[in-house]
């Protein structure tokens, strides 16, 4: 277990001393086409029916979801924000220390701007902390949660956790300027996403540099790994009017269900559960399609549509 909590350091450890030999040699190996610069942005917005909500993890970007867009595009009016403090993002307004709340504040605001009373909101790591945050407050048409942050039965298990992260993210960062020739080495792409993914490989390079870039530029997400082992996410009633679908990796390496899947559950009763295999912590690029089907069950059983065959298969 102190092999798998420190790898992300060794890879951030391991990046930044790759630097030097870029900075000499820009391109990439022979045989390895260099990858697609994808600009860092604060959103995307694409799609037609009722509203989806898609929120990330800490340290993340809108682009996670990528591999899934498609599959959820047909059925919903799709709406992707990078979460406020992060690479692409706004800030957090002056004065206002960042937490799960003011992440909550900026979605809620958003949604208000763009007249949505509720939205279908599915979430991944801390996302899914906002996503249920967002549906206490009652913003949730749905809610479907991918290894939800927010729950533990051990302190010192979550603080050792985010303080990983955090030093993680603070080495890679310096990174961010040699962010595609990085991840076109695929020893690269296995090293930092081993332990959030089933399947490295299958992360595109552009997605991974697109990440790398965000680091750069993300100034609320050390405040935010300071902030989360403070305190638990608040439960939520039996008796509400929405659904909730937890889905767990079963092989997840960041949060593991024992730790933080089970007290989880204790503060969402009537919960649907389901334990997925063949994906990592961040499940989208590892089996998309699973995915979508995972989020569109609950969705079209909400709004009472039935689901393509396509997206069943």
């Amino acid at each position: 277990m102190k092999h798998r909590r420190s790898l992300s350091l060794v890879a951030a450890v391991a990046l930044a001393g790759t630097v030097v030999s870029v900075r000499r040699n820009r391109r990439p190996r022979a045989g390895l086409p260099a990858p697609e610069s994808l600009v860092v942005t604060p959103g995307y917005r694409d799609g037609t029916g009722t509203p989806l909500l898609l929120l990330h993890g800490v340290g993340g970007n809108w682009r996670v979801w990528s591999p899934v867009l498609p599959h959820l595009e047909e059925h919903h009016d799709v709406i992707a924000p990078t979460l406020l403090g992060h690479g692409g993002a706004a800030r957090f307004p002056v004065g206002v220390e960042p937490s799960i709340e003011a992440l909550a504040d900026g979605l809620e605001e958003a949604l208000d701007e763009a007249g949505i009373a509720e939205v279908h909101v599915v979430g991944n790591s801390l996302g899914g902390w906002v996503a249920l945050e967002l549906a206490r407050r009652g913003r949730a048409r749905s809610v479907v949660v991918f290894s939800p942050a927010g729950a533990w039965r051990s302190q010192w298990r979550i603080s050792s956790r985010a303080t990983g992260i955090r030093v993680s993210v603070g080495l890679i960062s310096r990174c961010a300027a040699h962010a595609d020739a990085l991840s076109a080495l695929s020893w690269v792409r296995w090293l930092m996403l081993s332990t959030q993914v089933a399947y490295p490989m299958r992360v595109q390079p552009a997605l991974l540099a697109a990440d790398i870039r965000a680091s750069g530029d993300a100034p609320g997400v050390v405040p935010l790994l300071r902030a989360i082992p403070k305190r638990q996410i608040d439960g939520l009633p039996a008796d509400r009017s929405f659904p909730i679908r937890v889905v767990w990796a079963a092989s997840d390496r960041v949060l593991p269900f024992k730790h933080f899947g089970a007290p989880m559950l204790d503060l969402l009763p009537g919960a649907e559960i389901i334990h997925q295999k063949g994906t990592g912590h961040i499940p989208m690029s590892d089996d998309p399609i699973a995915v979508a089907r995972l989020i569109l069950e609950v969705t079209q059983a909400v709004d009472h549509v039935n689901i393509p065959t396509a997206v069943n298969g």
